[in-house]
């Protein structure tokens, strides 16, 4: 059976560990993505790299000092890279097209639907998008930050079956393997939670993610229904292995059972929470979790933040732990006045009234298990 793909490949996997694009193992991931290729998959690739390809090209070996040093970095370095790409996919007469996304094409909602669009279409006459950050442009406010979150937004953007995140660990330790020779490897991870978060350390050797982020992104995409592996991409075959399932070694985070769709599938992966609602523990944040109920103006202990009626937001437990996002009937001010009270409150207290819950069931997206 044939599935959708997205494989993202960090800046440590592409040049091999040292300081320059390694091309013999890009090749390498080439050959092994034209192999699915040909068995009738579809192919997303997340690409890193683009500002290390541009340090190389000008002969840089120190970090860049400013965020314009960078954008220029990645204004040289992407059109390399992707020259890079497309060159190795012509070997197998395979088409590829260029993406370049921020935050902001996944937080309004007509450019996150432009954008699956434009993967529906690439992908539909079997062209590979090949997908990166558009770092030569953004600026700290329209980061997504790192390519391991954005491989998750990319995933749920194109419906993804399996996310492959390539690093340069075989997955998630029990301890750090670099400095515990007694770290052993988690083979899957069934839920995210606070002691799994706990084995994450901290941002990696050349790029911006580290294993934390991994975790952010494997929650974000399993949520939305797709599988999540990370391995290490200098393992041979790696990413054939992962497909046949024998053979290999490696982190998988199994989607989850009742997965987001439609329009929580924007919410999750592209919406920033402007601020946070808090919820009474005693009964509001139990009908949420385990019932799937709306949040209603009685359960709300505190508002945080100024937002406005159709703003993202946090829903988070009293001791700030967020359990949940979704988007206000009201604004900040208007929940203020009215957190406490009943629904039938709503009007007499505001003059006004756009429905009697804070946050309707259908634009919520929990966020614990």
């Amino acid at each position: 059976m044939s599935k959708r793909i997205v494989v993202k490949v960090g800046t440590s996997v592409l040049t091999g560990g040292h300081s320059r694009l390694y091309k013999p193992g890009m090749a390498e991931i080439v050959r092994q993505l034209s192999e699915l290729y040909a068995a009738g998959h579809d192919i997303v690739l997340c690409s890193s790299g683009a500002i290390q390809a541009g340090k190389d090209r000008l002969g840089w070996a120190d970090k860049p000092r400013s965020v314009a040093e960078k954008q220029m970095l990645a204004a040289l370095g992407q059109s390399r890279l992707m020259f890079t790409w497309e060159r190795l996919f012509e070997i197998y007469d395979i088409h590829v097209g260029q993406i370049l996304l921020t935050r902001s094409d996944f937080e309004a909602r007509n450019r996150f639907l432009n954008a699956r669009d434009t993967f529906r279409s690439l992908i539909k006459n079997r062209i590979i998008p090949i997908v990166n950050e558009n770092d030569a442009v953004t600026t700290e406010e329209i980061r997504v930050g790192d390519n391991d979150n954005l491989s998750a937004m990319v995933a749920v953007l194109a419906e993804a079956d399996l996310l492959i995140m390539l690093t340069d660990q075989k997955g998630l330790y029990t301890a750090d393997p670099r400095s515990n020779p007694e770290a052993k490897l988690i083979q899957e991870v069934a839920v995210i939670d606070k002691t799994v978060r706990n084995l994450a350390g901290g941002k990696g050797e050349m790029g911006t993610g580290g294993m934390a982020t991994k975790l952010q992104a494997a929650e974000t995409a399993t949520r939305a229904g797709t599988d999540v592996v990370i391995a290490a991409g200098a393992e041979k075959n790696i990413i054939l292995k992962i497909l046949e399932g024998k053979g290999a070694t490696y982190t998988r985070f199994p989607a989850v059972a009742n997965p987001v769709r439609n329009r929580k599938r924007w919410l999750l992966a592209g919406s920033t929470p402007i601020g946070s609602i808090s919820v009474n523990p005693k009964g509001c944040e139990k009908l949420i979790q385990e019932k799937g109920r709306s949040l209603l103006p009685a359960g709300i202990t505190r508002v945080d933040g100024e937002f406005n009626r159709g703003d993202a937001v946090r829903i988070q437990q009293e001791d700030g732990t967020t359990i949940g996002r979704g988007i206000a009937r009201y604004t900040s001010d208007d929940l203020r006045k009215i957190a406490g009270h009943q629904s039938d409150k709503i009007e007499p207290i505001l003059g006004y009234a756009y429905g009697n819950v804070a946050i309707h069931h259908n634009d919520m997206v929990l966020l614990e298990r």
